[in-house]
Protein backbone atom coordinates (compact mmCIF):
# COMPACT_ATOMS: atom_id res chain seq x y z
CA UNK A 1 0.00 0.00 0.00
CA UNK A 2 1.39 3.59 -1.25
CA UNK A 3 0.89 6.60 0.42
CA UNK A 4 1.29 9.88 -1.57
CA UNK A 5 1.79 13.45 0.53
CA UNK A 6 1.53 16.59 -0.96
CA UNK A 7 3.28 19.37 1.04
CA UNK A 8 1.76 22.14 3.14
CA UNK A 9 -1.04 20.47 5.21
CA UNK A 10 -3.13 22.48 7.35
CA UNK A 11 -5.49 20.48 10.56
CA UNK A 12 -7.57 18.43 10.77
CA UNK A 13 -8.79 14.45 10.29
CA UNK A 14 -11.05 12.70 7.85
CA UNK A 15 -13.95 12.34 9.36
CA UNK A 16 -15.37 16.10 9.68
CA UNK A 17 -18.61 14.45 12.12
CA UNK A 18 -20.35 11.47 10.44
CA UNK A 19 -23.58 14.59 10.93
CA UNK A 20 -23.59 16.72 14.06
CA UNK A 21 -23.41 16.27 17.67
CA UNK A 22 -24.89 13.77 19.62
CA UNK A 23 -24.38 10.22 18.38
CA UNK A 24 -27.43 8.28 19.43
CA UNK A 25 -27.26 5.00 18.32
CA UNK A 26 -29.98 2.67 20.27
CA UNK A 27 -28.79 -0.03 21.78
CA UNK A 28 -29.13 -3.49 20.26
CA UNK A 29 -27.79 -2.01 16.87
CA UNK A 30 -26.25 -5.14 15.08
CA UNK A 31 -23.31 -4.97 12.50
CA UNK A 32 -21.79 -7.20 10.72
CA UNK A 33 -18.03 -7.33 10.29
CA UNK A 34 -17.04 -4.58 8.74
CA UNK A 35 -19.68 -2.16 10.34
CA UNK A 36 -23.17 -3.21 8.43
CA UNK A 37 -26.10 -2.08 10.02
CA UNK A 38 -28.05 -4.91 11.50
CA UNK A 39 -31.01 -4.31 14.21
CA UNK A 40 -31.96 -6.30 16.65
CA UNK A 41 -35.66 -7.23 17.16
CA UNK A 42 -37.42 -4.28 19.40
CA UNK A 43 -35.16 -1.20 18.29
CA UNK A 44 -34.72 1.11 15.50
CA UNK A 45 -31.55 0.66 14.09
CA UNK A 46 -29.28 3.29 14.07
CA UNK A 47 -29.61 7.01 14.88
CA UNK A 48 -26.96 9.16 12.82
CA UNK A 49 -25.72 11.71 15.36
CA UNK A 50 -27.91 14.54 14.48
CA UNK A 51 -28.89 16.36 17.23
CA UNK A 52 -28.32 19.33 19.04
CA UNK A 53 -25.26 20.40 20.50
CA UNK A 54 -24.21 19.35 23.73
CA UNK A 55 -26.71 16.12 23.59
CA UNK A 56 -24.37 12.75 24.42
CA UNK A 57 -24.84 9.55 23.31
CA UNK A 58 -27.06 6.90 23.15
CA UNK A 59 -29.62 4.73 25.04
CA UNK A 60 -27.89 1.63 26.16
CA UNK A 61 -28.54 -1.94 25.28
CA UNK A 62 -27.58 -4.87 27.38
CA UNK A 63 -24.64 -6.53 27.47
CA UNK A 64 -24.03 -10.26 27.96
CA UNK A 65 -20.60 -10.78 26.99
CA UNK A 66 -17.16 -8.70 26.76
CA UNK A 67 -17.23 -5.34 25.32
CA UNK A 68 -14.75 -3.48 22.87
CA UNK A 69 -14.73 0.31 22.30
CA UNK A 70 -13.60 2.32 20.15
CA UNK A 71 -12.78 6.34 20.78
CA UNK A 72 -11.96 8.77 17.50
CA UNK A 73 -11.11 12.24 18.33
CA UNK A 74 -10.52 14.37 15.69
CA UNK A 75 -10.99 17.90 14.24
CA UNK A 76 -14.49 18.45 14.46
CA UNK A 77 -15.72 15.44 16.62
CA UNK A 78 -14.79 13.30 19.69
CA UNK A 79 -16.65 10.41 18.69
CA UNK A 80 -16.90 6.71 20.87
CA UNK A 81 -18.44 3.44 20.22
CA UNK A 82 -19.50 0.83 22.66
CA UNK A 83 -20.36 -2.91 21.55
CA UNK A 84 -19.90 -6.70 21.90
CA UNK A 85 -19.64 -9.30 19.14
CA UNK A 86 -22.06 -11.31 18.07
CA UNK A 87 -22.37 -13.82 15.54
CA UNK A 88 -20.27 -12.47 12.42
CA UNK A 89 -20.36 -8.69 13.70
CA UNK A 90 -20.95 -6.86 16.38
CA UNK A 91 -23.95 -5.17 18.44
CA UNK A 92 -23.51 -1.68 19.39
CA UNK A 93 -24.22 -0.81 23.49
CA UNK A 94 -23.43 2.49 23.60
CA UNK A 95 -22.43 5.45 21.55
CA UNK A 96 -21.34 9.45 21.87
CA UNK A 97 -20.50 12.20 19.71
CA UNK A 98 -19.76 15.58 20.48
CA UNK A 99 -18.99 18.51 18.18
CA UNK A 100 -15.85 20.18 19.79
CA UNK A 101 -13.73 21.90 16.89
CA UNK A 102 -10.54 20.39 18.34
CA UNK A 103 -8.68 22.01 14.79
CA UNK A 104 -10.45 25.00 14.92
CA UNK A 105 -7.80 27.70 13.89
CA UNK A 106 -5.14 25.58 13.84
CA UNK A 107 -4.54 26.43 10.42
CA UNK A 108 -3.77 30.25 11.67
CA UNK A 109 -1.95 29.15 14.22
CA UNK A 110 -0.54 25.76 14.17
CA UNK A 111 -1.57 25.13 17.71
CA UNK A 112 -4.51 23.78 19.73
CA UNK A 113 -6.56 26.56 21.21
CA UNK A 114 -6.83 26.47 24.61
CA UNK A 115 -10.66 26.52 24.18
CA UNK A 116 -10.84 23.88 21.68
CA UNK A 117 -8.41 21.58 24.11
CA UNK A 118 -11.02 22.43 26.84
CA UNK A 119 -13.83 21.43 24.49
CA UNK A 120 -12.00 18.25 24.02
CA UNK A 121 -10.99 17.58 27.14
CA UNK A 122 -14.47 17.99 28.51
CA UNK A 123 -16.44 15.47 26.04
CA UNK A 124 -13.22 12.59 26.53
CA UNK A 125 -13.95 13.21 30.11
CA UNK A 126 -17.77 11.80 29.30
CA UNK A 127 -16.34 9.11 27.38
CA UNK A 128 -14.69 7.98 30.40
CA UNK A 129 -17.07 7.75 32.47
CA UNK A 130 -18.78 5.19 29.89
CA UNK A 131 -16.07 3.47 29.54
CA UNK A 132 -15.72 2.62 33.41
CA UNK A 133 -19.79 2.24 33.99
CA UNK A 134 -19.45 -0.38 31.20
CA UNK A 135 -16.58 -2.04 32.37
CA UNK A 136 -14.94 -2.12 28.52
CA UNK A 137 -11.87 -3.26 29.07
CA UNK A 138 -10.48 -3.93 25.04
CA UNK A 139 -10.35 -0.75 23.57
CA UNK A 140 -8.15 1.52 20.76
CA UNK A 141 -8.35 5.33 21.57
CA UNK A 142 -7.41 7.22 18.39
CA UNK A 143 -6.03 11.34 17.60
CA UNK A 144 -5.99 11.90 14.17
CA UNK A 145 -5.07 15.32 12.33
CA UNK A 146 -5.45 17.96 14.48
CA UNK A 147 -3.06 16.13 17.58
CA UNK A 148 -0.61 14.73 14.33
CA UNK A 149 -0.91 18.62 13.10
CA UNK A 150 -0.46 20.91 15.93
CA UNK A 151 2.94 22.30 17.75
CA UNK A 152 1.48 21.16 21.16
CA UNK A 153 -0.89 18.31 19.88
CA UNK A 154 1.31 15.58 22.17
CA UNK A 155 1.04 18.12 25.24
CA UNK A 156 -2.52 18.00 25.04
CA UNK A 157 -2.28 14.02 25.18
CA UNK A 158 -0.45 14.56 28.33
CA UNK A 159 -3.12 17.00 29.59
CA UNK A 160 -5.92 13.76 28.40
CA UNK A 161 -4.14 11.54 30.51
CA UNK A 162 -3.52 13.49 33.52
CA UNK A 163 -7.22 14.75 33.65
CA UNK A 164 -9.02 11.73 32.34
CA UNK A 165 -6.74 8.91 32.45
CA UNK A 166 -7.51 8.34 28.73
CA UNK A 167 -4.50 7.76 26.76
CA UNK A 168 -5.04 7.61 22.97
CA UNK A 169 -2.71 7.32 20.45
CA UNK A 170 -1.93 9.13 17.38
CA UNK A 171 -2.46 7.39 14.44
CA UNK A 172 -0.65 7.67 10.57
CA UNK A 173 -2.92 9.03 7.52
CA UNK A 174 -2.43 5.01 6.42
CA UNK A 175 -3.79 3.61 9.07
CA UNK A 176 -6.53 5.80 8.98
CA UNK A 177 -7.07 5.01 5.10
CA UNK A 178 -6.85 1.24 6.36
CA UNK A 179 -9.71 1.46 9.32
CA UNK A 180 -12.35 3.21 7.01
CA UNK A 181 -12.09 0.28 4.27
CA UNK A 182 -12.46 -1.82 7.43
CA UNK A 183 -15.47 0.08 8.74
CA UNK A 184 -17.38 0.47 5.37
CA UNK A 185 -15.91 -2.69 3.96
CA UNK A 186 -19.63 -4.25 3.37
CA UNK A 187 -21.01 -1.33 1.31
CA UNK A 188 -18.27 -2.14 -1.04
CA UNK A 189 -21.08 -3.87 -4.48
CA UNK A 190 -19.80 -7.04 -4.62
CA UNK A 191 -19.98 -6.92 -8.50
CA UNK A 192 -17.43 -3.78 -8.63
CA UNK A 193 -14.07 -4.36 -9.76
CA UNK A 194 -12.76 -1.45 -7.84
CA UNK A 195 -13.83 1.52 -5.49
CA UNK A 196 -12.31 4.62 -4.94
CA UNK A 197 -13.48 5.32 -1.12
CA UNK A 198 -13.06 8.68 0.12
CA UNK A 199 -13.19 10.54 3.84
CA UNK A 200 -13.67 14.14 3.64
CA UNK A 201 -12.63 15.77 7.21
CA UNK A 202 -11.82 18.52 9.26
CA UNK A 203 -8.43 19.58 7.86
CA UNK A 204 -7.59 17.01 5.51
CA UNK A 205 -9.17 14.29 2.97
CA UNK A 206 -8.26 10.53 2.73
CA UNK A 207 -8.50 8.70 -1.00
CA UNK A 208 -8.39 4.99 -1.07
CA UNK A 209 -8.43 3.63 -4.27
CA UNK A 210 -8.90 -0.76 -4.11
CA UNK A 211 -8.26 -2.59 -7.01
CA UNK A 212 -11.03 -5.78 -6.84
CA UNK A 213 -10.48 -7.44 -9.81
CA UNK A 214 -8.62 -10.31 -7.93
CA UNK A 215 -10.58 -10.78 -5.34
CA UNK A 216 -12.24 -13.98 -5.44
CA UNK A 217 -14.57 -15.03 -2.64
CA UNK A 218 -13.33 -12.15 -0.44
CA UNK A 219 -15.84 -10.21 1.42
CA UNK A 220 -15.75 -7.33 4.26
CA UNK A 221 -12.58 -7.20 6.46
CA UNK A 222 -10.79 -9.53 3.91
CA UNK A 223 -11.06 -6.60 1.19
CA UNK A 224 -8.82 -4.27 3.17
CA UNK A 225 -5.97 -6.95 1.43
CA UNK A 226 -7.06 -5.14 -1.95
CA UNK A 227 -5.90 -1.65 -0.99
CA UNK A 228 -3.88 -0.59 -3.95
CA UNK A 229 -2.79 2.73 -2.86
CA UNK A 230 -3.89 5.31 -0.72
CA UNK A 231 -3.30 9.27 -0.21
CA UNK A 232 -4.27 12.58 2.30
CA UNK A 233 -4.62 16.04 0.98
CA UNK A 234 -4.05 18.39 3.09
CA UNK A 235 -7.26 20.17 2.77
CA UNK A 236 -10.49 19.72 4.66
CA UNK A 237 -14.06 21.35 5.38
CA UNK A 238 -12.49 23.44 8.46
CA UNK A 239 -9.75 24.76 6.79
CA UNK A 240 -11.28 25.55 3.55
CA UNK A 241 -13.92 27.35 5.16
CA UNK A 242 -11.83 29.45 7.65
CA UNK A 243 -9.44 30.38 4.22
CA UNK A 244 -12.74 30.83 1.96
CA UNK A 245 -15.48 31.56 4.52
CA UNK A 246 -18.37 29.27 5.43
CA UNK A 247 -20.84 31.76 5.92
CA UNK A 248 -21.56 33.68 2.71
CA UNK A 249 -20.66 31.35 0.03
CA UNK A 250 -21.25 32.79 -3.27
CA UNK A 251 -21.17 30.74 -6.42
CA UNK A 252 -17.46 32.22 -7.03
CA UNK A 253 -16.32 31.79 -3.68
CA UNK A 254 -17.49 28.28 -4.04
CA UNK A 255 -15.67 27.98 -7.54
CA UNK A 256 -12.18 29.06 -5.82
CA UNK A 257 -13.13 26.50 -3.10
CA UNK A 258 -13.18 23.69 -5.73
CA UNK A 259 -9.89 24.87 -7.69
CA UNK A 260 -7.93 24.82 -4.80
CA UNK A 261 -8.07 21.62 -3.93
CA UNK A 262 -8.41 20.51 -8.39
CA UNK A 263 -4.49 22.14 -7.51
CA UNK A 264 -3.96 19.70 -5.00
CA UNK A 265 -4.97 16.52 -6.80
CA UNK A 266 -3.02 17.66 -10.58
CA UNK A 267 -0.79 15.29 -11.26
CA UNK A 268 -1.53 13.09 -8.92
CA UNK A 269 -1.24 9.40 -10.45
CA UNK A 270 -1.16 6.97 -7.60
CA UNK A 271 -4.52 5.19 -8.40
CA UNK A 272 -3.22 3.28 -11.28
CA UNK A 273 -5.97 0.94 -12.85
CA UNK A 274 -8.92 4.13 -11.32
CA UNK A 275 -9.24 5.93 -14.64
CA UNK A 276 -10.22 3.28 -16.87
CA UNK A 277 -12.12 0.95 -14.74
CA UNK A 278 -14.25 4.46 -13.80
CA UNK A 279 -14.77 5.15 -17.41
CA UNK A 280 -15.79 1.48 -18.13
CA UNK A 281 -18.08 1.90 -15.31
CA UNK A 282 -16.62 -0.99 -13.30
CA UNK A 283 -15.73 0.94 -10.32
CA UNK A 284 -17.53 2.89 -8.08
CA UNK A 285 -16.92 5.50 -5.07
CA UNK A 286 -18.07 5.30 -1.51
CA UNK A 287 -17.96 7.95 0.55
CA UNK A 288 -17.51 8.30 4.39
CA UNK A 289 -18.16 12.15 5.62
CA UNK A 290 -20.70 14.24 6.81
CA UNK A 291 -20.45 15.64 3.66
CA UNK A 292 -22.06 12.65 1.83
CA UNK A 293 -24.38 11.70 4.25
CA UNK A 294 -26.10 15.38 4.00
CA UNK A 295 -26.39 15.18 0.73
CA UNK A 296 -28.22 11.94 0.89
CA UNK A 297 -30.59 12.88 3.30
CA UNK A 298 -31.28 16.03 1.15
CA UNK A 299 -31.58 13.54 -1.33
CA UNK A 300 -34.36 11.88 0.25
CA UNK A 301 -36.12 14.72 1.57
CA UNK A 302 -35.83 14.14 5.08
CA UNK A 303 -37.64 15.99 7.83
CA UNK A 304 -35.34 14.47 10.41
CA UNK A 305 -32.47 12.82 9.44
CA UNK A 306 -32.65 8.98 9.66
CA UNK A 307 -29.33 6.73 9.38
CA UNK A 308 -31.14 3.39 8.68
CA UNK A 309 -32.26 5.81 5.29
CA UNK A 310 -29.16 6.98 4.66
CA UNK A 311 -26.31 4.38 4.93
CA UNK A 312 -25.86 2.46 2.06
CA UNK A 313 -27.94 4.67 -0.09
CA UNK A 314 -27.12 4.71 -3.75
CA UNK A 315 -26.74 8.57 -5.76
CA UNK A 316 -25.85 8.88 -9.47
CA UNK A 317 -23.82 11.23 -10.67
CA UNK A 318 -26.71 13.42 -11.83
CA UNK A 319 -28.14 13.27 -7.98
CA UNK A 320 -25.37 14.52 -6.30
CA UNK A 321 -24.69 17.79 -8.98
CA UNK A 322 -28.37 18.87 -8.27
CA UNK A 323 -27.87 18.33 -4.46
CA UNK A 324 -24.79 20.22 -4.59
CA UNK A 325 -26.65 22.90 -6.57
CA UNK A 326 -29.53 23.61 -4.21
CA UNK A 327 -26.95 24.10 -1.06
CA UNK A 328 -24.71 26.60 -3.35
CA UNK A 329 -28.26 28.53 -3.85
CA UNK A 330 -29.26 27.83 -0.06
CA UNK A 331 -27.81 31.15 2.40
CA UNK A 332 -26.48 30.60 5.53
CA UNK A 333 -29.58 30.48 7.49
CA UNK A 334 -31.25 28.23 5.31
CA UNK A 335 -28.78 25.66 5.70
CA UNK A 336 -29.18 26.20 9.31
CA UNK A 337 -32.93 25.75 9.19
CA UNK A 338 -32.07 22.35 7.30
CA UNK A 339 -32.55 19.41 9.23
CA UNK A 340 -29.88 17.46 7.69
CA UNK A 341 -27.37 20.04 8.47
CA UNK A 342 -28.28 22.51 11.33
CA UNK A 343 -25.73 25.04 12.95
CA UNK A 344 -23.03 23.05 14.05
CA UNK A 345 -22.25 22.33 9.94
CA UNK A 346 -23.82 25.03 8.38
CA UNK A 347 -20.56 26.92 7.77
CA UNK A 348 -18.74 23.81 6.63
CA UNK A 349 -21.25 21.86 4.56
CA UNK A 350 -20.74 23.83 1.51
CA UNK A 351 -16.29 23.49 1.43
CA UNK A 352 -17.19 20.08 1.95
CA UNK A 353 -19.09 19.95 -1.66
CA UNK A 354 -16.03 21.71 -3.21
CA UNK A 355 -13.93 19.11 -1.79
CA UNK A 356 -16.18 16.41 -2.93
CA UNK A 357 -16.71 18.19 -6.61
CA UNK A 358 -13.06 18.36 -7.37
CA UNK A 359 -12.56 14.10 -6.48
CA UNK A 360 -15.34 13.69 -8.84
CA UNK A 361 -13.53 16.02 -11.79
CA UNK A 362 -10.42 14.24 -10.91
CA UNK A 363 -12.05 10.42 -11.48
CA UNK A 364 -15.50 11.40 -13.30
CA UNK A 365 -17.35 8.34 -11.68
CA UNK A 366 -21.11 7.95 -11.64
CA UNK A 367 -22.15 5.94 -8.87
CA UNK A 368 -21.73 7.04 -5.44
CA UNK A 369 -22.22 4.37 -2.63
CA UNK A 370 -22.75 6.94 0.87
CA UNK A 371 -21.90 5.27 4.08
CA UNK A 372 -22.21 6.69 7.79
CA UNK A 373 -19.96 4.96 9.69
CA UNK A 374 -16.42 4.76 9.30
CA UNK A 375 -13.28 4.76 11.57
CA UNK A 376 -15.52 3.40 14.81
CA UNK A 377 -16.11 0.84 13.11
CA UNK A 378 -13.07 0.02 11.39
CA UNK A 379 -11.44 -0.31 14.86
CA UNK A 380 -13.47 -2.69 16.30
CA UNK A 381 -13.68 -4.83 13.04
CA UNK A 382 -9.85 -5.09 13.51
CA UNK A 383 -10.10 -5.81 17.23
CA UNK A 384 -12.72 -8.48 17.06
CA UNK A 385 -11.17 -9.86 14.27
CA UNK A 386 -7.32 -9.83 16.33
CA UNK A 387 -8.92 -11.29 18.74
CA UNK A 388 -10.23 -14.05 17.14
CA UNK A 389 -13.96 -13.49 18.62
CA UNK A 390 -15.66 -14.82 15.26
CA UNK A 391 -13.26 -18.23 14.85
CA UNK A 392 -14.32 -18.67 18.68
CA UNK A 393 -18.47 -18.62 18.65
CA UNK A 394 -20.24 -21.54 17.36
CA UNK A 395 -22.04 -20.84 14.17
CA UNK A 396 -25.88 -20.67 13.44
CA UNK A 397 -27.09 -24.40 12.15
CA UNK A 398 -28.51 -21.57 8.95
CA UNK A 399 -25.48 -20.48 7.72
CA UNK A 400 -26.28 -16.83 6.29
CA UNK A 401 -23.32 -15.11 5.74
CA UNK A 402 -23.27 -11.29 6.89
CA UNK A 403 -20.23 -10.52 5.67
Amino acid sequence: MRGVRKPGREDGRPDEGRGRDGDRRKGGDRHAEGGEARPAAGTGGHHHGHAPHGREGSRRGIATGPLYAALDLGTNNCRLLVAEPQDRGFRVIDAYSRIVRLGEGIGRTGRLSEAAMDRAVEALAVCRGKLADLKVRRMRLIATEACRQAENGPLFLDRVRRETGLSLEIVSRETEARLAVAGCATLIDPRSEGVLLFDIGGGSSELVWLDLRRRGEARGFALTRFIKSWTSLPVGVVTLSERHGGHMVTPEIYRDMVEEVCGLLEGFEGMEGAAELVASGGAHMLGTSGTVTTLAGIHLGLKRYDRRRVDGVWLDGNEVDEMIGRLIDMGYDQRVANPCIGSDRADLVLAGCAILEAIRRKWPCQRLRVADRGLREGILVELMARDGVWRRRPQPARTEAHV
